[in-house]
């Protein structure tokens, strides 16, 4: 049985880094003042550069430290691991830049173009390092060394959710031995994985093998039997992790909150909820919308003057709408329609070629200069740039009752363009795919979420086959 040794891994990981970090700076002073880019020479002696990185070697292993480069990596994204290269050279480069400044008048001489070259170096190399790390082991476990061994107690939805996983994945190394459960015979097996015995046989097998992991995956109505299980695999010493099954109950994704030491699992995680981001939003939602209505005045004038020649009734269009916390709202658009009965409007959706549409409506229903009015909306705050867009009263009231988990979507302010819109979901399409599209943007949001769909909306979302 071959166990992985994170500890070995880990001193390694930072012995290569040191030796990243020293490169890097040696071969950054090789450019500045080697004859690569010039010949000058430093202004101040090689002792001195040679001091700064006595300091800041140590601090850029403690930072790495910080941003989790030393933590397990069998299932972390790439993604999140470059990133936190990144953040954690950002925030010592902003460190060493602080420090020159503050200590100018004695590292007057200091190349700063040379503090620049060697942390682009240094993030370079990571990303290289690692990456060639990543590959190593990845073609290791895919040929089965350097393998994780788990045993699973509960034969449940859990255990096969995470057998597919692992299944999909060999690349993470996990090897699963077999389940523990006392519903199902043994020798029943789900993908290669079989029953092995009852979970009274807990103790016994682990006095016999060798397990890395043990993955308690009770179906909900065992749990009457986790306090004994956890506390027969924490006398074992074998670290044990607990997978919930409550994937029918809570299929979203949840997170867990510390109070003094009581766990407590909220069924779904709003970023927005947390009020530094909530701000950090509307702050951008102001600037945004006012530099939208400043850029898009000329084509909104045009509009209003369009609409008013085109047929008789107010050019602005006011439509109810449910926005965040259930609240109505008045939500402004360039009439599109012509002017109708409060009962003939709640009828039905705008379908392709609604006789109700003017010629003038067509035009800005497809381009969406129809919405841009909303951008008041915006400042009034009823509304945000990037969000679910936001229903009538009669449709909510359908759709809470017909389509599981329709009603989240108001725990964030709806907005003129959102998740669903740029990928397809605009009109009379799936309501059920537009509300997935919605979850995701709720449960996922961050600044560069909102970025990337301002940026796809001008290619994807302004002209749109679904908008009439």
């Amino acid at each position: 049985m071959i166990k992985s040794n994170q500890r070995g891994l880990n001193i390694t990981h930072i012995i290569v880094d040191a030796l990243i970090i020293v490169i890097s700076y040696a071969l950054s002073y090789f450019i500045m003042f080697g004859g690569v880019f010039t010949d000058k020479l430093p202004a101040l002696p090689p002792e001195v550069y040679g001091t700064a990185l006595a300091f800041i070697l140590p601090g850029a292993l403690l930072l790495y430290w910080i941003f989790n480069l030393y933590s397990p990596k069998r299932i972390q994204s790439i993604r999140f691991e470059i990133a936190n290269i990144i953040k954690a050279n950002a925030v010592s480069l902003l460190i060493v830049t602080m420090i020159l400044y503050l200590a100018k008048d004695k590292l007057i001489g200091f190349s700063r173009p040379m503090v620049f070259i060697f942390f682009g170096l240094n993030v370079f190399l990571e990303i290289l390092f690692r990456g060639v790390v990543r590959k190593i082991l990845k073609s290791l476990r895919t040929h089965g060394y350097n393998q994780k061994h788990v045993l699973l107690i509960g034969y449940s939805r859990a255990a096969q959710s995470y057998i597919d996983r692992v299944v999909a994945n060999p690349s993470w190394g996990y090897r699963i031995r077999g389940i523990l459960d006392d519903t199902q015979p043994r020798g029943v097996e789900y993908k290669g994985v079989k029953v092995l015995a009852k979970t009274e046989n807990l103790a016994e097998i682990l006095d016999f093998n060798r397990l890395d992991e043990i993955a308690i995956t009770l179906g909900l109505g065992e749990y009457d039997k986790l306090a004994s299980i956890v506390a027969a695999c924490e006398k074992s010493g074998v670290h044990t992790k607990f997978i919930p099954d409550y994937d029918n109950v809570i299929p979203t994704k949840p997170y867990t909150e510390d109070l003094l030491g009581l766990p407590i699992v909220h069924i779904r995680n709003v970023p927005l909820n947390d009020p530094l981001n909530a701000s950090t939003k509307r702050f951008f939602d102001i600037i945004g919308a006012i530099l939208a209505i400043i850029i898009f005045s000329p084509v909104m004038l045009a509009a209003a003057i369009s609409v008013k020649l085109s047929s008789k009734g107010p050019v602005i269009y006011k439509q109810e709408r449910i926005g965040k916390h259930n609240r109505p709202f008045n939500m402004y658009k360039f009439r599109s329609m012509r002017v109708q009965k409060e009962e003939e409007e709640k009828k039905c959706w705008t379908t392709a070629d609604d006789p109700r549409v003017t010629e003038v409506g067509k035009f800005i229903r497809k381009t969406s200069v129809d919405e841009l009015p909303q951008l008041f909306n915006v400042l009034k705050g009823d509304m945000s740039l990037i969000g679910p867009r936001p229903e009538r009263p009669q449709f909510v009231e359908q759709f809470k009752e017909e389509i599981p988990r329709y009603m989240v979507k108001h725990q964030v302010r709806p907005g003129m363009t959102g998740w669903a819109q740029v990928n397809g979901f605009r009109g009379d399409t799936s309501i059920t795919e537009r509300i997935n599209c919605d979850l995701y943007y709720i449960e996922n949001w961050s600044l560069g979420l909102d970025l990337k769909i301002l940026f796809l909306t001008v290619f994807k979302g302004f002209v749109n086959k679904n908008a009439y």
